[in-house]
């Protein structure tokens, strides 16, 4: 079981959004990178600093009424 500081630390993640989010919101979002996917959905990604963050960032793309599709964290290079 790891260590609860370890959890804690910086990973990047994929958000994928209903719809088109423009890239101005890039910025808003931590600066994540925004992606529009041929299906018109939106991808957001980068890394997020903690579990903190990356509740903070949960709640602004709930603040802005989009829908969320999916959350993936990406598998870390050694």
């Amino acid at each position: 079981m790891k260590h609860p500081r370890e959890r804690d630390e910086q990973a990047t993640y994929q958000i994928k959004v209903q719809g088109i989010l423009d890239e101005t919101w890039s910025e808003w979002l931590g600066d994540l990178a925004v992606t529009h996917l041929p299906d018109g959905d939106t991808l957001l990604t980068g890394p997020v600093r903690d579990q903190a963050a990356l509740h903070g960032l949960l709640n602004k793309i709930r603040d802005l009424g989009i829908p969320l599709l999916s959350l993936t964290k990406q598998n870390e290079q050694v």
